[in-house]
């Protein structure tokens, strides 16, 4: 896709995006200004999943890499040692993209402290609060077209990000018909032992609920039962890195489903640094076998305390790269 293209995509955006959440169009505003940059260049940023994906449908099924490895796993009060709701997240993608931490004090409705792309308003990882978290993965399916302009993703994550309570957070998600895919893990906790986390899978027509098995969710980048939301999964040899990925998160959380351990920050992160099938594991490294605008790594690790709003985050691989502790 083209530069020009883009832009006349993101044009096309713009306008329902002003239209569908007027807050998030001031916001793309207030970026444009004070970076000094052409609005239509930050809408395009911020609607970049829309037309990446899209085009990621397009040639999934051809002999070509494609990007995309997220790896999330969360944890109910009764898995964990503390008795407070975790979430946690590698997000894989192009390490030439900047990213940051943003920490947002709105004049009305809750504080938010989550992680960005340079250029994008608000957040796609992170948590507010009211106790709620977000934790996020890049699906593929056969019924993805940016021409289908619904709300886009970022702004159903900006907009989970500002719930109050998790029932609002599923309305937004599930709230009318979707461009492209995308799965959102979504928790809330405001009382201790208490909390909720729940999995939702959103194709452009339909979503998927998944609950906890044994107090622990997990999920990476395939459907876990397209044939119900109707579409078909689009994965390449290569994005089967997803299916191992499922495969050995679920392996590691296995003494925690079955109540032998508990869960903490600390065993959250040894996992997310866990290299079986590396470099496509789930603490992901660049693969030499593609070519070297198509190695995605593991570029951000997070995990949050969904109880106490403390976050611990790497920017690049957790395994060269210390955690650093921030709080709402």
């Amino acid at each position: 896709m083209s530069n020009e293209e883009a832009l006349a995509h993101a044009q096309n955006y713009l306008q329902v995006i002003r239209r569908v959440s007027p807050g998030y169009a001031r916001a793309m505003e207030g970026v444009a200004l004070g970076s000094k940059t052409k609005l239509l260049q930050i809408a395009a940023l911020n609607v970049r999943y829309e037309l990446m994906y899209s085009q990621f449908a397009k040639i999934g099924l051809k002999p070509r890499p494609l990007p995309g490895g997220c790896t999330a796993f969360g944890a109910m009060p009764e898995a964990t040692d503390n008795r407070h709701v975790l979430l946690a997240q590698n997000w894989d993608w192009i390490p030439q993209v900047e990213g940051l931490f943003l920490k947002i004090r709105p004049e009305t409705g809750p504080q938010v402290l989550c992680f960005t792309e340079a250029g994008v308003v608000g957040g796609k990882i992170g948590m507010n609060s009211e106790g709620i978290g977000l934790a996020i993965n890049g699906l593929v399916s056969n019924r993805d077209n940016w021409e289908r302009l619904r709300k886009p993703f970022h702004v159903r994550c900006w907009e989970i990000l500002n719930s109050k309570t998790l029932r609002q957070t599923v309305g937004k998600i599930a709230g009318g018909e979707r461009s492209c895919s995308a799965n959102f893990l979504v928790g809330q906790q405001n009382k201790l032992g208490s909390g909720k986390l729940v999995d939702v899978e959103s194709a452009p027509q339909s979503t998927l609920t998944l609950s906890p098995e044994n107090g622990v969710v997990t999920h990476t980048n395939h459907f876990s039962n397209p044939g119900k939301l109707g579409v078909k999964q689009v994965l390449d040899e290569e994005r089967r890195s997803t299916l191992h990925r499922y495969r050995r998160i679920n392996q590691l959380l296995t003494p925690i489903r079955g109540g032998k351990e508990k869960l903490n920050m600390t065993k959250a992160e040894a996992i997310l640094k866990d290299h079986e099938g590396k470099p496509e594991s789930v603490c992901r490294h660049a693969n030499p076998a593609f070519p070297e605008d198509e190695r995605y790594q593991t570029v951000v690790s997070v995990i949050m305390d969904l109880y106490t709003g403390q976050l611990k985050a790497t920017m690049g691989s957790p395994c060269e790269n210390s955690y650093q502790t921030l709080r709402l």
